[in-house]
C-alpha cells in the first residue's frame, strides 16, 4: 500500500507514524511547511515531500500516485481536497471539519468508484459510529446525544484551553450555527447556547454548548432527537461570547491603517500561541455517547464513555490519538477489505455493519483507547 498523508500537523504527523507501523506500507507525508515537516525528519520509515496543497491541480497530482489518502488539511480547505482526491478516482481517509456537506460529493465519488470516509476522528467520529451502534442494539431508538470535549490536564489562566489543531477551526466551533433535532424537528440555534453542567470523575464540572457537530447524523440515523454538545471547564463559554459578539471572529475584512485585515485571522494569531499545547504538556479527552429508547417493551439507555490522557511513552496528545487512531484504524479496515462501501461514508456506516464497528474498537483498544459501553433499563 502506498499511503499519502496530507498534512503534517499534531495530528496528521500522529497518523503517519502510526500507519508507518504497518508492514509493507510505504508513507509519504506532504505539507507546505517546512518547519512541520522538520519535526518528522528523525522517523526514517516516513517519505517526507514539500508541497502546496491548496490548489486543485496539485492535489489532484499528488492524490494519484497513492493507493490511499489521509486528509489532515485545515477545515477550509478540507471539502475542496477531498473533491480533489475524489475526482483523482482515489480512495480517502479525512478527519478535517469543512463546514459544507459532505454528501454534495456522494455522487462523484460512486460515479468514480471511491470510497471517501469523512469527519473521521474523534467527534465528530467515533461519536457518529457509537450513536449508530447504540441505534442498532435497541428495538426503538429515539434519542441520542453527545457531550465531548478536549482539554488541557493543568487549567491555566486566562483561557483554560489548549489545541492541537488550527484555531481558525476551533473559532468555528463559535460561529456556525449548531443544528439539533428535537421533536422530529429540526432546530437551529446558535453555537455556544444552552449551557449545561455534568460531572466526571477525576475531571470534576465541565460545561456543555450546543455546536454543530450533528452534521451528517441528521441525515442518516433518522431519530426524532439527536443533539451535541462541546465541553469545557466553567468559564469558557462567556469568554468566547464576549470574543464573539465584540467582532472579533468576523471575517468581514476591516481596514486598519489602510490595510485590510480579517478580525478572525488577527484573533486566531493571538489566540494560537496561548491554546497551543506545548510539547510534553498534558491533555484529556472525555466524550459520552448516549442512546435511548426501548428494547424488549422497555425504555433502555446505551452509553459510551472514554477518558482518554496524554500518552507519557510516546509523548502523543490525547486528542492526536483519539483524534488521528480513528481515522489510521478505519484506513486499515478499508485496507483489508472489512468497510468497502462506495461513495461518501460518515464513520455512522461503521456502526451500522458490526464487523466494521467491532473492528474499530478493536483497533482503538490495542491503542489503549477504551470506549466503554453501558447498558441499562431506565
Amino acid at each position: 500500500m502506498k499511503i499519502g498523508v496530507f498534512g503534517s500537523g499534531l495530528v496528521g504527523s500522529t497518523m503517519a507514524k502510526d500507519l508507518a507501523n504497518e508492514k509493507g506500507w510505504k508513507v509519504t507525508v506532504i505539507d507546505a511547511s517546512e518547519k512541520s515537516l522538520e519535526k518528522l525528519r528523525s522517523d526514517k520509515r516516513l517519505i517526507l515531500e514539500r508541497a502546496d496543497l491548496s490548489k486543485s491541480a496539485q492535489v489532484k497530482k499528488y492524490a494519484s500516485r497513492f493507493d490511499l489518502v489521509i486528509g489532515a488539511m485545515p477545515g477550509f480547505m478540507g471539502f475542496e481536497t477531498v473533491k480533489s482526491v475524489i475526482e483523482a478516482r482515489r480512495n480517502i481517509v479525512d478527519i478535517s471539519f469543512f463546514p459544507e456537506d459532505p454528501f454534495l460529493l456522494d455522487s462523484l465519488a460512486k460515479k468514480n468508484d471511491v470510497t471517501a470516509i469523512v469527519d473521521c476522528g474523534v467527534a465528530p467520529g467515533c461519536s457518529n459510529m457509537l450513536s449508530a451502534r447504540g441505534a442498532a442494539l435497541l428495538d426503538k431508538p429515539d434519542t441520542a446525544l453527545c457531550y465531548v470535549g478536549g482539554l488541557p490536564k493543568v487549567r491555566t489562566w486566562p483561557y483554560e484551553y489548549k489545541i492541537v489543531f488550527s484555531a481558525v477551526d476551533v473559532i468555528e466551533e463559535y460561529t456556525r450555527p449548531a443544528r439539533y433535532i428535537e421533536n422530529d424537528i429540526a432546530v437551529t440555534r446558535s453555537a455556544l447556547s444552552d449551557p449545561e453542567f455534568l460531572d466526571f470523575e477525576g475531571v470534576g464540572t465541565l460545561e456543555a454548548f450546543n455546536t454543530d457537530g450533528l452534521r451528517t447524523l441528521a441525515d442518516t440515523l433518522k431519530l426524532p432527537n439527536m443533539k451535541e454538545k462541546t465541553m469545557r471547564y466553567p468559564g469558557h463559554i462567556e469568554k468566547m461570547r464576549v470574543l464573539r459578539e465584540t467582532g472579533l471572529f468576523s471575517k468581514d475584512p476591516v481596514k486598519i491603517g489602510g490595510a485590510e485585515i480579517r478580525p478572525l485571522d488577527f484573533t486566531a494569531k493571538l489566540l494560537f500561541p496561548m491554546w497551543k499545547l506545548q510539547e510534553g504538556e498534558h491533555d484529556v479527552t472525555i466524550m459520552r455517547v448516549i442512546v435511548e429508547g426501548i428494547k424488549k417493551g422497555k425504555r433502555t439507555r446505551v452509553t459510551y464513555d472514554l477518558h482518554d490522557q496524554y500518552d507519557v511513552k510516546t509523548k502523543t496528545t490525547s486528542m492526536a490519538r483519539t483524534t488521528g487512531y480513528t481515522a489510521t484504524v478505519a484506513a486499515r479496515m478499508f485496507a483489508k477489505g472489512v468497510f468497502n462501501r462506495k461513495g461518501i461514508c460518515p464513520p455512522e456506516y461503521f456502526g451500522m455493519e458490526e464487523k466494521a464497528c467491532k473492528f474499530m474498537l478493536a483497533g482503538m483498544k490495542a491503542r489503549n483507547i477504551n470506549y466503554a459501553e453501558k447498558i441499562e433499563t431506565i
